[in-house]
C-alpha cells in the first residue's frame, strides 16, 4: 500500500462557474449537484475538466440515496420464492457510497482533503528544476 498525502486541489486559472444540473441527472443526483456546485464554485476549483468527476459523484449520491428509500420500503432482506435473500439495493447502495466517498476527496468535499495545504504552482520555484 502507497502512503503519503495527496496533493490538494489549488485555484485554477480558468474556473468555471455555477453552472445548472445536467438534464439527464436523476432528481436525488440533481440535489446534490446543486447542494455541492456553489460551493465548488466559490472556491475556484473546478474545471471543465473536473466535470465528468462532478456528474459521477452527484450520480452516486442519488443512487445511495435512492437505494436506502428501497431499504426503507423493503427492508435489507428480501423473499424470493419463499427464501429469505439479501435485498440487492445493500451491494447497490454500498457500490455508490465507495464511489461518492472516492470522488468527494478528489473534489475536495470531505473534511480530510479540505485540510490538507494546497499545493501552488509558482513560478519563483521553477528555478529548482534549471539547476
Amino acid at each position: 500500500m502507497m502512503r503519503g498525502t495527496k496533493p490538494n486541489l489549488r485555484t485554477d486559472s480558468a474556473p468555471i462557474g455555477d453552472l445548472p444540473a445536467p438534464d439527464w441527472l436523476s432528481v436525488d443526483a440533481k440535489a446534490e449537484w446543486d447542494r455541492v456546485m456553489p460551493i465548488l464554485a466559490e472556491r475556484r476549483i473546478l474545471t471543465e475538466a473536473d466535470l465528468g468527476s462532478l456528474e459521477m459523484f452527484c450520480v452516486a449520491i442519488g443512487t445511495v440515496r435512492e437505494m436506502e428509500r428501497e431499504l426503507q420500503d423493503k427492508g435489507h432482506v428480501i423473499t424470493v420464492k419463499g427464501v429469505p435473500k439479501r435485498n440487492p439495493a445493500t451491494g447497490i447502495q454500498s457500490d455508490a457510497m465507495t464511489r461518492a466517498r472516492l470522488l468527494a476527496a478528489e473534489l475536495g468535499l470531505t473534511p480530510v482533503s479540505r485540510s490538507r495545504p494546497a499545493i501552488r504552482e509558482d513560478d519563483d520555484d521553477d528555478s529548482l528544476l534549471d539547476q
